[in-house]
């Protein structure tokens, strides 16, 4: 009998299932999407129930094009995305949409946790820096402005944690979310005393904390004939999304780091035990026990290069469609044509707000050095170069932190493009090893469910399972291009970021969205 395994990625915007066999390839894909809903300012939720049923036809989807038996479906793991949640009442019913990392309504109690000194404490204990995005700051916001939510809370969740209560009835959380939570004390594995005691939230209205390895068995209902496979299929919790993509290119050592630009992004190394930084500029999340992923995320990544496609390139939008081509390649085609350093335009990418490594949630875009030569070409050129300068910065601040980084590798859909692996090794003066495989944090989340099930002894034999690599090299006409910029588009950054409370406070009272 044949034996494969699911690997979900839970994601902002859609959610993926990839069916592998046991020598870990691919044998089939799907991907549903879902809606963010930005019905307010600040405002970026999702519909738990939407992302159940994608999560249900993605697997379903898989398992038909692999023809595979209910019963040769041995496991379903997870990779999902970090900081959402989701209140409920004490039967269980919602009282709130997913509340997601993009979300930043709790912007005025997070500066607050900031100026007051109680952040720094609570992120010396768990890890997360004091933002926005993190349930800790989402909690106070519902405190503060949704009493009715709030008093009648009895459970807090993630979107993980949602589908794992509706498919067995359970009530847990991995170490690796609930160390994105911002109320999680990454030392003794708990909720954080101080954290629980500055939001008003009790352990008893938390899940239990678990190991990735955590397995359920015996989904309720009909969820098996939804899927395609067995009541007795094995459901493994598996980990952040962040995380598990350092796994899932095998930079798991002292020194690689790995990036990852999807609709967000990110830069993160592994360590064997967790490291604060005195700065509160970087993250510290769980793996596992013994695995903790230090780096930097930023809010800005593919869908800046989607604003720039949708509101520059409608033309050219229309005519790759007509051509059946991909929009995004004939793009950065385009973009190629243009001279590193786009003839000396800069653009900070601060379209959402920005975590790493400015931690400021009313950061805004902008292009700086705008002439009448430029042109929209040279515009697309910034916007992916000042995608990757800011991700360059990111990694300044956490070499401070974990030292010197020996070598990089890249994932996420940005991966997939030459162009943008060639700007992030001219940039980054290092050589950048991208995986053949593009489906590393599926991967990762089925080596973690191999471990759960006793079929390999550590995490660290996926490098058993990775195929071929492709590096790219800096190229000197181009790096000495961005030596001379880099350091203005970080000396910019802190200069705008005196004006950006500014501004974000008009926008905010003369936008009526």
């Amino acid at each position: 009998m044949a034996k494969y395994y699911i690997g979900v990625d839970l994601g902002t915007t859609s959610t993926k299932a990839v069916l592998f066999d046991e020598a870990g390839s691919v044998v089939a894909s799907a991907n549903h999407g879902y809606d963010l809903y930005r019905d307010a300012s600040g405002m970026a939720e999702e519909d738990p129930e939407e992302i159940l049923t994608a999560f249900q036809e993605a697997v379903y989807e898989v398992v038909k094009k692999a023809k595979a038996e209910p019963e040769e479906v041995v496991a379903v793991s997870f990779s999902s995305a970090m900081h959402s949640l989701i209140a409920f009442d004490k039967d269980w019913n919602p009282l709130t949409r997913v509340i997601t990392w993009a979300d930043t309504r709790s912007n005025p109690y997070t500066e607050q946790l900031k100026e007051s000194g109680l952040g720094q404490k609570i992120y010396s204990e768990t890890g997360t820096p004091i933002h926005p995005m993190a349930p800790l700051s989402k909690l106070l916001w519902l405190k503060n402005e949704k009493a009715d939510v709030y008093n009648n809370a009895a459970h807090y969740l993630g979107i993980k944690e949602y589908i794992f209560h509706r498919l067995f009835g359970a009530n847990k959380m991995d170490y690796s979310i609930a160390s994105g939570t911002g109320i999680f004390n990454i030392f003794n594995l708990e909720w954080d005393e101080l954290a629980l005691e500055t939001t008003g939230v009790t352990k008893e209205q938390l899940p239990t904390p678990v190991e990735p390895y955590e397995i359920e068995r015996g989904l309720m209902g009909d969820y098996d004939k939804l899927m395609g496979i067995s009541k007795n299929t094995a459901f493994v919790y598996g980990a952040g999304d962040g995380p598990l993509s350092n796994l899932g290119v095998n930079a798991i050592q002292k020194g690689v780091a790995a990036i990852t630009i999807g609709t967000s992004g990110a830069i993160r190394v592994v360590a064997d035990k967790p490291a604060i930084d005195p700065k509160g500029r970087t993250f510290t999340y769980a793996l596992d026990k013994d695995h903790w992923v230090i780096g930097g995320p930023v809010n800005n990544g593919g869908d800046v290069f989607r604003w720039a496609r949708d509101n520059m390139f409608d033309s050219e939008k229309s005519t790759a469609t007509l051509l059946g081509l991909d929009d995004y390649d004939l793009l950065t085609e385009i973009a190629s044509k243009i001279p590193a350093g786009a003839n000396g335009l800069l653009f900070h990418p601060y379209l959402g707000g920005e975590r790493a490594p400015i931690w400021d949630a009313n950061a805004r875009g902008s292009f700086f050095g705008l002439t009448h030569e430029h042109t929209r070409a040279d515009m697309l050129r910034a916007v992916l170069e000042g995608i990757i300068f800011n991700i360059y910065m990111v990694s300044i601040a956490l070499q401070e932190v974990v030292g010197d980084l020996s070598e990089i590798k890249a994932t996420g859909g940005f991966a997939r493009s030459e162009l943008w692996r060639q700007i992030t090794a001219d940039i980054f003066e290092a050589v950048i090893t991208v995986p053949s495989d593009f489906e590393s944090g599926a991967l990762a989340a089925v080596i973690v469910a191999k471990k759960a099930l006793g079929e390999i002894e550590s995490v660290e034999q996926i490098s058993e399972y990775l195929g071929e690599t492709k590096s790219y090299n800096p190229k000197p006409e181009n790096f000495e291009a961005y030596r001379e910029l880099s350091p203005i588009f970080i000396r910019l950054s802190r200069q705008l970021q005196t004006e950006y409370d500014n501004i974000a406070a008009y926008q905010r009272k003369h936008n009526k969205n």
